[in-house]
């Protein structure tokens, strides 16, 4: 009976030990790894432009005038033998004549050496190409990107251009927005007091704003009609269609140049600057500087791109058996533009100019209709197809969405005033 005891009673301090040996192991083993997690997060790199900078001075600066590769990189010891090769083998990445001035860089030096080890130069908000002067080696990457959603709305107070501005508008938003309206809005014409709303994605890099990413829908009030701007796609395109399913897509964009003064419209008697005298004036003049880009506004075929000494640099272009269109005074003809070329709607063709009969620099844009040229802004384009039957219900889901969100945005003047939201 005694050795019965005594042999359970070993058993039980046995397996009493082992338990705790193994309770001290686990706890050991988590503290290990407890240990282990903060070694990884506290040898976590440092990185800069894709660099573990833990050992590395950095120096940033601004490249100055007339500053080249070499003259940037003598302060730091660089060798002109590395200078020379760095050089020669960046062409095919980034020719480093193209240094420009105020244009940022970095320079990265061995925290035990004054030789810079990396130089690092932004030749836009975007990029940035890498110089590895230790294994001479080069490389561009590009900087991650941000998309950010904005909104805003106001009032017509100047003209859409300006209240836009005012308001913190890019060029590129204004003239999406100009382009997605004009069959709608003659923004040449608008009144005190029309209302506008969008709401738009912009891209965003080290928190700059670097470019317009598209709008995602937009409204527009027109002497007391609404318009809004609904996104569908349709047929595999996506397309903006109004709130009973019209499409705002045309045929043909409304302007061949982006948004922007008309200086003279269609007449059957204009006293022509440069002649001196009363003549028909067959086009409309598009006011803008010189090199503005002009872009056909459908897709056709060029048949004429030469120069005359009435029209200077010109080209003409039918897009099918009904329509034609003619661009006038270019200050130069597109690259690639030639009788016989295929274009598509919107592509630049040329860049306004004043060769010819032209006073300054404008557009003459010149529109024919069954081979005789009539008044552009009184044409009548027929839109592309409406929400087709199949897709209403997925269109109005949509639209509902769409409606509530441009609803919550409020009108705010170039005065930071609030106004009602009618």
């Amino acid at each position: 009976m005694n050795k019965k005891w005594i042999s359970a009673s070993a058993l039980i301090f046995a397996l009493a030990g082992g338990f705790y040996f193994l309770g001290n192991n686990l706890a050991l083993s988590s503290e290990v790894e407890e240990e282990i997690v903060l070694e990884e997060e506290e040898f976590e790199e440092n990185l800069l432009y894709g660099i573990n900078i833990d050992e590395l001075d950095v120096i940033e600066g601004v490249v100055g005038k007339n500053q080249t590769l070499s003259t940037i990189l003598a302060p730091f010891n660089v060798p002109y033998q590395i200078i020379d090769e760095i050089a020669r083998k960046s062409k095919e990445v980034f020719d480093v004549r193209r240094i420009a001035f105020n244009k940022k860089f970095i320079v990265m030096t061995p925290k035990d050496s004054s030789q810079a080890q990396f130089f690092i130069y932004e030749p836009n908000p975007a990029e940035y190409v890498v110089f590895n002067l230790e294994e001479v080696e080069i490389y561009k990457e590009e900087k991650p990107v941000e998309i950010q959603r904005v909104e805003f709305g106001g009032l017509i107070t100047k003209s859409l251009y300006q209240d836009m501005m005012d308001l913190g508008a890019s060029h590129e938003l204004i003239n999406k927005f100009a382009d997605l309206y004009g069959w709608n809005v003659d923004f040449q014409r608008i009144p005190k007091g029309d209302k506008f709303k969008v709401i738009y994605r912009e891209k965003v890099i080290d928190g700059v704003t670097v470019g317009f990413d598209g709008i995602e829908t937009a409204f527009y009030e027109h002497k007391g009609q609404a318009y809004h701007a609904i996104p569908f796609e349709q047929n595999g395109e996506v397309s903006f269609f109004d709130q009973e399913g019209n499409s705002f897509k045309k045929e043909f964009l409304r302007d061949p140049v982006e948004f922007t003064r008309i200086s003279s419209r269609y007449s059957l008697n204009r006293f022509h600057p440069v002649q001196k005298r009363y003549k028909p004036h067959l086009g409309t003049d598009y006011a803008a500087p010189t090199g503005t880009e002009i872009r056909t506004i459908g897709d056709g075929t060029v048949v004429e791109a030469r120069f005359t000494s009435a029209n200077g640099n010109y080209v003409k272009i039918k897009h099918n058996g009904t329509y034609s269109t003619q661009y006038l005074h270019m200050s130069k003809i597109a690259s690639g533009i030639n009788p016989g070329e295929r274009v598509k709607q919107g592509q630049v063709i040329g860049y306004v100019g004043s060769t010819g009969l032209a006073t300054g620099p404008h557009l003459c844009f010149r529109f024919w209709k069954n081979g005789k040229q009539v008044d552009w802004l009184q044409e009548e384009i027929p839109p592309s197809d409406p929400i087709l039957p199949e897709n209403l219900l997925a269109f109005e889901k949509i639209k509902t969405e769409k409606m509530q969100q441009i609803a919550a945005i409020p009108f705010t003047d170039n005065r930071d005033k609030l106004l009602a939201n009618k």
